[in-house]
């Protein structure tokens, strides 16, 4: 039951966010589309089908609920509703997804699901008998009409009992052909799967027949269609091929086989389809339809009588399309833990001192090839975790609809490089950051109303802008919106009043003004509303975000809007790093982050007004920081001509390292520092993580965003 559970929650997922995507999309076009019904239609036929063989009633009855609203919505087209019936859809909709969305949140929870939904059935029932009461056809019942569309003549208990006969290998029917499909092993719940082939084949308007037949209600039929195959019957050779194609766009099949019926009646196949020789061996299930005599098909189309045994020799076997398998995550963390020890025993292998002043060329070409295969394992373990922003940012959607309708606001959302990807980890860690700045953007960003907007020579309609795009070793993703701005001297003066200031408030700049929203409760809005104010919940923001590794810093202007900008690694467990030296001490730098390493001369270093060492590169000055200094490192080298000079950059801040020697660049697996060193601060003293060398040395892997800032605590 759990792997049931987990592949239900997935897929039922899955097609939440694809239904909230369609309802915002809809919405924008004030209108839903046939496409849009059907889908829509299809959506919910397969919640409430999954939601009924894992007996969670409540969302099979909503489910069920809407199915039916659409089913009469399908009837009879979108113009039978006018345009107050369409905006009280919409909002109906999406009421409704939020109580199945609700209720999946307990499930995954193991909380108790609700045991009263009636205001949410009533309202459903409510909009659609106040459509229907217009309109010539009364609500349909969408159970009795599938049922009659399927015209099926064989009851529930008889269709498995023929399943088990082993009648030409298929189930009793008059119908000519059958088509015996076979889903991925392991793949679950094949009877909700054989469902979702139905909806599919009557989506297309076919005449035909399936077995067994009650998968949408008997969970007990998976192990028959296991065992025996889901069977489709159909009529004609014309409508087995739009079967066929249907089939093929299917999830989760393995394979299928064309079978002729070689119990079908004569006068049924005289009119459909080359006839079978009663003599031929038809029993067997894996046998194909052979080609008819010409006597047999006299008075038939020519075309027909051929398009059978093409259509069988042509589709037998393995549809061709992508194959997708889910995984569990924890199995992902393993195989990427797996290729973090393969690194690092790899670094053993080509690095054991016994194999120091030895010419060994064979070893040399192997140890080669094998850094080759590690580096291509690597790409490939770090790739199956890469996922793209665009589920984390359509969500996005759904909060601006929502806040436009409570505050009145009218603004638009625009989303740039939402195919961004990034390791599923962050993806899951930055969904609420992101949340909760749009949020803030909505709430305090955008003026409260269009003529603030036009009197200030803004568009009516506000604009926030969500973006990601890729920069070498990290993701840099945006919020930024062309609102009101915030004032530095507000922030400023409230910081004051609270007593969170550290220095006197005329020696701080505008970014560091900026960044006291970060500071825990603090916030510039006066009044409490229902959404956070700008700051409130800010340094929880800036927690997650430095959680993955990343960095947030703020940017505003009075009156032109503000930005947000988070900087994300694509991933946090292996990195290429370059290896340093200070006295006995091994450290490691990002790769990502350096840009040059140098021998500085004594006459290049130059002190500036407070006494610290900077040095020209490219015609500008940075600070250098001494790391023997930092650390209190006991080292021969301490004359600037005697070590090497690293500039190193991230985000806002760019300065020059000053270390011993370079001991050459290596791939390195990142390992987390103990929980209990966090009483000690080390996050904050600009060392990041350790790692583990190729001669079982421990090198401290340095933080560039936090190293800079601990320099100036002391």
């Amino acid at each position: 039951m759990d792997n049931m559970l987990e592949m239900y929650l997935y897929e039922t997922n899955t097609l939440m966010e694809q239904l909230d995507e369609l309802l915002i999309e809809a919405e924008k076009n004030a209108t839903f589309t046939t496409n849009d019904v059907n889908e829509i239609f299809r959506i919910m036929h397969t919640i409430k089908g999954s939601s009924a063989m894992m007996e969670f009633s409540t969302l099979m009855e909503i489910a069920h609920h809407i199915e039916d609203l659409f089913f009469y919505i399908r009837e009879n087209g979108m113009d039978a509703l006018d345009e107050s019936h369409k905006n009280d859809l919409f909002n109906l909709m999406f009421q409704s997804t939020d109580a199945l969305r609700i209720e999946v949140e307990k499930i995954e929870n193991d909380e108790p699901l609700s045991t009263n939904i009636d205001h949410i059935i009533a309202n459903i029932n409510s909009f659609l008998e106040k459509i229907s009461s217009s309109g010539d056809k009364a609500p349909a019942d969408t159970s009795k009409d599938e049922a009659a569309d399927s015209d099926m003549p064989i009851a529930d208990g008889e269709a498995i009992a023929r399943i088990n006969q082993e009648l030409a290998g298929c189930p009793e029917s008059s119908m000519p052909y059958f088509i015996r499909i076979h889903f991925e092993e392991g793949s679950g719940m094949e009877n909700l799967r054989a469902f979702m082939v139905i909806t599919a084949l009557r989506e297309i308007d076919l005449a035909f027949e399936h077995y067994p037949n009650d998968v949408e209600t008997n969970s007990d039929t998976s192990e028959a269609i296991v065992e025996k195959g889901f069977f489709i019957a159909v009529s004609s050779a014309e409508d087995l091929e739009r079967a066929l194609q249907a089939v093929k766009l299917q999830n989760s099949i393995h394979s299928y086989e064309v079978i002729e019926n070689a119990s079908a009646k004569p006068a049924n196949k005289a009119q459909t389809a080359p006839a079978h020789p009663a003599s031929a061996e038809s029993g067997s299930a894996s046998q194909a339809a052979p080609t008819a005599s010409a006597s047999e098909n006299a008075g038939q189309p020519a075309s027909s009588a051929a398009s059978a045994p093409a259509a069988t020799s042509a589709h037998n076997g393995a549809p061709v399309k992508q194959s997708l398998i889910s995984v569990n995550l924890s199995k992902l963390d393993s195989l990427v833990a797996l290729v973090g020890e393969i690194v690092i025993t790899e670094s053993m292998v080509t690095s054991s001192p016994d194999l120091q002043n030895l010419k060994l060329d064979n070893f040399t070409k192997s140890a080669r090839q094998l850094r080759k295969l590690t580096d291509d394992l690597q790409d490939i373990a770090m790739s199956l975790r890469m996922v793209p922003l665009s589920g984390t940012f359509q969500k996005m959607n759904r909060i601006v609809r929502d806040m436009k309708k409570k505050l009145n606001k009218d603004v638009r959302l625009t989303l740039v490089g939402e195919n961004t990807e990034v390791d599923k980890t962050v993806v899951d860690s930055i969904g609420d950051p992101i949340m909760h700045i749009v949020r803030n953007s909505m709430d305090h960003g955008v003026e409260a109303t269009a003529e603030e907007r036009i009197a200030a020579g803004k568009n009516p309609q506000a604009e926030i802008v969500l973006s990601a795009a890729h920069t070498g070793s990290e993701v840099i993703i945006s919020i930024s919106d062309d609102g009101q701005g915030m004032n530095p001297d507000k922030i400023l003066a409230k910081a004051e009043r609270n007593g969170i200031l550290t220095k006197p408030a005329s020696d701080y700049s505008k970014k560091e003004i900026l960044s006291l929203l970060l500071l825990p409760g603090f916030s510039t809005n006066e009044e409490v509303t229902e959404f956070s104010g700008r700051g409130v919940g800010m340094d929880v923001v800036k927690k997650n975000v430095e959680a993955v590794g990343g960095t947030i810093s703020i940017t505003s202007e009075t009156g032109k809007g503000s930005c947000t900008t988070l900087k994300i690694p694509l991933t946090m467990a292996i990195t290429d790093g370059m290896e340093v030296s200070v006295g006995k001490s091994l450290f490691t730098i990002p790769i990502a982050n350096i840009r040059q390493s140098f021998k500085p001369q004594k006459e290049e270093v130059i002190l500036d007004a407070n006494g610290n060492e900077i040095i020209k590169c490219l015609d500008a000055f940075y600070p250098i920081i001494r790391i023997h200094e930092l650390y209190n490192i006991e080292t021969e080298v301490t004359n600037i001509e005697d070590g090497i000079l690293i500039w190193v950059e991230t985000a806002d801040k760019s300065y020059c390292l000053f270390v011993d020697e370079l001991l050459g660049e290596q791939q390195v697996v990142v390992k987390p520092l103990s929980p209990f060193l966090g009483n000690f601060n080390i996050k904050h003293s600009g060392i990041g993580g350790c790692t583990i060398l190729g001669d079982g040395n421990i090198s401290l892997i340095l933080d560039i965003s936090n190293l800079y800032a601990a320099t100036q605590q002391y």
